[in-house]
């Protein structure tokens, strides 16, 4: 980003005359998100997953937002209301890619940076406090505080200093343990005042002379807040020698675990948009880009490219010609061009999280389960009601599918089917099945086994009724696991029922689908820990005195 806080007039270029008529003219857009509220009943938890291949991003929708004042006509796939595009709200995993974004010229991004402060109205402390969080949010992403803790934040005299510093403040409330170097310090209220929050926050501040030499040894992430976007020239001391001290930690080969370093915009001593012109210069591992990626980052070959800024009107993306991702849910980051090539064999979690001791257990494993659900619901995570469900025929033959649990108490775990699909056949050869529900953000696992049954047909009956409308005529169109000629069909038949319930009569369940039950026998709670040694407990029944107890083993991890 490169924003310059002296700018109090502007000159308006024919083409940033005609952004302007756009701006009050009748094609902004907005996306607007609908949230509900957590925790909430089992059965009760669903969602509308929808998808559409012409999206630039392909991820699932949470809702088409519709029903809002005003006069409104449909073209197309877009629905405009009072002078807004009403587009559909897409959400999609931080972890996907954009492959092909733009790239903004060092012009272009001076020209939207002037545009933002005039007017649509930003003051440069917002544009960098978002920037700011933006670099933050990207280094979480990839860089666990758990594994990656001590950071050291270079900052320079300028606006790409100023962002290094709002993002030290951010990864110190995310958990990191920051230090600070700002060897020449911008003499302005904005910037003193950024120190000050800093200091407020005993965020320690080193000089150069104060570094260690080798920072390997002290730092799992430097963040190169240097030179930003507007940089030109060769490198002035002290920022040379920082610079080259950054470049020799890649040369550290023998280091079994060498600081990632994390550029903010472009890796410092770059050209904009010629990229690193001497050969000599910063290898980061993660680019952090701002409002658009520069033109240089097109020569970036690190692991991690990431953008941040979402504050970019539609409209300034649409008159530049800036072909900018739609960011996932509330995130301020999104990760952008090459996807990273990663070892999976090396891929590993170093769990952090409490102990799951004997003492801590619930007597009754029905009770410890109902206390981890309610845990992954506060949680926030999506479909903490999802498990694994594992059949086998008379053949021996397993299979396994993710289901939804929708129901349990003391008599077991219930889920429901069509009753003439492959698990169902399975059921009926072979009336066992295991479970497995995985709360991934909490480091834990539960395994259930056990038999399985029909429920009663009054309580099929109740959970059908309990559906939406679309998911009852879903169950009675849906010949689960038959072989179709195409959607087309289902889609027909989809709308012949439609037609034929609109009268809002009860839709009869049909006599192919309802609910079956675990009766578990056998429970296993499974919390990580760190170096492999996880907890594992593991409840089976035992009759003592003539009264069904549980007796609790623990297991080598």
């Amino acid at each position: 980003m490169n924003i310059h806080s002296t700018v109090h007039t502007l000159f308006l270029s024919k083409r940033k005359k005609m952004l302007l008529r756009k701006v009050n003219g009748k094609s902004m857009q907005c996306l607007l998100t609908k949230f509900s509220p957590l925790p909430m009943p089992i059965a009760a938890l669903n969602l509308h997953v929808s998808a559409r291949s012409n999206d630039q991003i392909l991820g699932p929708p949470l809702s088409h937002i519709k029903g809002l004042v005003g006069s409104c006509s449909r073209s197309g796939s877009r629905e405009s209301c009072s002078g807004f595009v009403i587009t559909g709200v897409r959400a999609m995993s931080s972890a996907e890619v954009v492959r092909d974004p733009s790239y903004a010229s060092q012009r272009e991004a001076m020209e939207i940076d002037e545009l933002l402060m005039g007017p649509f109205g930003f003051r440069v402390d917002q544009l960098m406090e978002l920037a700011g969080l933006s670099v933050a949010t990207s280094i979480a992403e990839v860089y666990k505080p758990s594994e990656f803790k001590r950071v050291l934040a270079i900052c320079g005299p300028g606006n790409n200093g100023g962002e290094g510093l709002i993002a030290a403040r951010h990864m110190l409330h995310f958990g990191y343990k920051p230090v600070v170097c700002y060897p020449i310090r911008t003499a302005k209220a904005l910037y003193n005042g950024l120190v000050t929050q800093l200091e407020s926050l005993s965020i320690p501040f080193l000089s150069v002379e104060d570094l260690p030499l080798d920072l390997s040894e002290s730092y799992e992430i430097v963040v190169d807040a240097i030179f930003g976007s507007s940089f030109h020239g060769s490198p002035r001391p002290p920022f040379n020698n920082l610079i080259q001290r950054l470049v020799a930690l890649r040369n550290l080969n023998q280091k079994e675990k060498l600081p990632a370093i994390v550029s903010v915009d472009i890796p410092s001593g770059w050209h904009v948009e010629e990229g690193d012109l001497s050969g000599e210069g910063i290898e980061p591992d993660m680019l952090v880009s701002l409002t658009a990626p520069k033109m240089c980052a097109k020569k970036f070959s690190g692991r991690h490219h990431f953008l941040g800024g979402r504050f970019v009107p539609p409209s300034v993306a649409e008159n530049f010609k800036l072909q900018l991702p739609t960011y996932p849910g509330t995130s301020m980051c999104i990760r952008i061009g090459k996807p990273p090539q990663v070892d999976i064999s090396a891929l590993r979690e170093n769990y952090i999280a409490p102990e799951f001791s004997e003492d801590r257990a619930e007597v009754d494993p029905f009770t410890q389960f109902q206390k981890w659900l309610d845990d992954a619901i506060a949680s926030g995570m999506k479909e903490p009601n999802a498990m694994a469900l594992s059949t086998a025929g008379k053949e021996g033959k397993p299979s396994v599918r993710m289901m939804l649990l929708k129901g349990f108490d003391k008599n077991g775990f219930v889920w429901y089917t069509n009753y003439e699909s492959p698990k169902a056949r399975e059921i009926s050869e072979n009336p066992r099945g295991a479970l497995v529900f995985y709360w991934g953000a909490l480091f834990r696992q539960v395994s259930v086994e056990g038999s399985v049954e029909k429920v009663a047909d009054e309580e099929s009956e109740q959970y059908f009724q309990s559906r939406p409308r679309g998911s009852q005529i879903g169950a009675i169109v849906s010949k689960q696991s038959a072989v179709t000629s195409g959607r087309e069909i289902l889609h027909q038949q989809q709308e012949e029922l439609k037609a034929q319930f609109s009268d809002g009569n009860l839709i009869p369940r049909p006599k192919y689908w309802g609910g079956y039950r675990l009766k578990p026998e056998l429970f296993e709670f499974w919390q990580g820990q760190p170096s492999n040694l996880h907890d594992r407990l593991r409840y089976s029944p035992q009759d003592i005195d003539g009264k069904k107890l549980w007796k609790i083993e623990r297991l080598a991890p």
